[in-house]
């Protein structure tokens, strides 16, 4: 039964092989992860359809590869059995000849290795008994000899890595310069970025917001609010309600352009941004404008949390119509976000930093945010792009808006 690259999702036809989870002869379980797979939005694991023995690998880890290619091929039968006890040395001193499991011997004698690492060797003029090896059983492998090629010790083994991307940067000079392969997934982030800027007629306006009440109310709410929903209550809440309440007054930040017509939106899909360590991706929470405080904060931790482990589905990533940004999370002050097209318009909070703030006739030290929308001028017009920031300042300044619907 061969084993082919699954429908990828939207707009999305190719994916890179990450990490095989089998070896040739081993046996799997249906259902059970085969390999790994690394496109320019999630990776997923490609599952096992029966009960087999893997009988080949066609694609090797780090090739690129489109839907329906035929990655490897699953046999009928399990894996061969344990030896027993009595065939142990045998089958051991078997391995010791095997080209496929070399071993390390004492400085002077021959030491078997596999072809790719003879090969290595011979070229390199390099006496294979100086290396250490860090392979199974003290074995030579590539990593090994690339490494004393290179003056330097090879590392520890490490865990296999999910993507491509950890294999050994070239290193371009004496002074360490390293050259490593874009991920999948930080090549598409260049892309929409570029493609934001090249396509949409993108302006961003600021203004600042008075976090107190918002504060005051988290201090307030809470304990109750954790004992009665299981999450805390966080600022993104009142961040994605303000928002949503702004939507409903100006449609046209909610809207997209699609040729030569503009599709408005009667719901609320919300991308909330999230930095990972591949990069930033944008799961969306879904009817965000039906959903209660309590249900926003779930859904946000839960898709934060699976955006992070890198386990987000396609569909979760896909089809958002505004999006949230907290570039506060880092220390950023002030930022202008660029679109996640084919959105209009994004909003980036900052970092909460006191400030004086005149308060009547008096000055007080408030804590302040600021606050920038960026947009795309071809569809909103600056005077809404303006009033938009307004209503969500109006929200979050007075949160009592948000619960009155006004």
């Amino acid at each position: 039964m061969e084993i082919k690259v699954p429908q990828l999702g939207e707009s999305v036809a190719e994916a890179t092989v990450a990490k095989w989870f089998k070896t040739v002869g081993e046996a799997v379980e249906r259902d059970e992860p085969i390999v790994e797979l690394e496109t320019d939005k999630v990776t997923l694991e490609v599952p096992a359809a029966a009960d087999g023995t893997l009988e080949s690998i066609s694609v090797q880890e780090g090739t690129e590869v489109e839907v329906g290619a035929v990655l490897g091929v699953i046999g009928d039968g399990a894996a061969a059995p344990a030896p027993a006890p009595a065939e142990t040395k045998a089958v051991e001193e078997k391995a010791e000849t095997s080209e496929a499991a070399p071993t390390r011997e004492p400085a002077g004698t021959d030491i078997s290795l596999s072809p790719s690492v003879r090969k290595m060797v011979d070229e390199g003029k390099i006496d294979p008994s100086k290396i250490s090896g860090t392979g199974k059983g003290g074995r030579l492998t590539k990593g090994d000899v690339q490494a004393h090629l290179d003056g330097e010790q090879a590392p520890a083994p490490a865990k296999p890595q999910a993507s491509v991307t950890a294999a050994k940067p070239i290193t371009s000079d004496e002074r360490g310069e390293e050259r490593v392969p874009m991920t999948r997934l930080r090549k598409r982030i260049a892309e929409r970025l570029k493609e934001a800027q090249n396509t949409a007629a993108m302006l961003t306006t600021f203004n600042e917001v008075d976090m107190t009440n918002v504060m005051a109310a988290r201090k307030k709410y809470q304990e109750d609010f954790q004992k009665k929903h299981g999450v805390k209550l966080g600022f993104m809440s009142f961040f994605a309600k303000a928002c949503i309440a702004a939507l409903k007054e100006l449609p046209a930040v909610n809207a997209t352009i699609d040729g030569d017509d503009i599709v408005y939106r009667n719901f609320v899909d919300l991308g909330v941004a999230v930095g990972t360590e591949q990069g930033l991706v944008v799961p969306v929470l879904r009817d965000a404008d039906g959903k209660s405080f309590a249900d926003i904060e779930k859904e946000i931790g839960e898709l934060g949390k699976r955006a992070r482990d890198g386990n987000l589905s396609m569909d979760e990533l896909t089809g958002g119509t505004f999006t949230i940004t907290n570039g506060g999370v880092y220390g950023s002050l002030m930022s202008t976000p660029i679109l996640n097209p084919p959105q209009s318009g994004i909003l980036g909070m900052h970092k909460i930093q006191p400030r004086p703030i005149a308060v009547g006739d008096a000055v007080e030290i408030r804590p302040m945010m600021y606050l920038a929308l960026s947009y795309d001028h071809r569809i909103i017009d600056g005077s809404e792009a303006v009033t938009f920031l307004v209503r969500v300042k109006e929200c979050i300044e007075e949160p009592d808006r948000i619960l009155l619907g006004l």
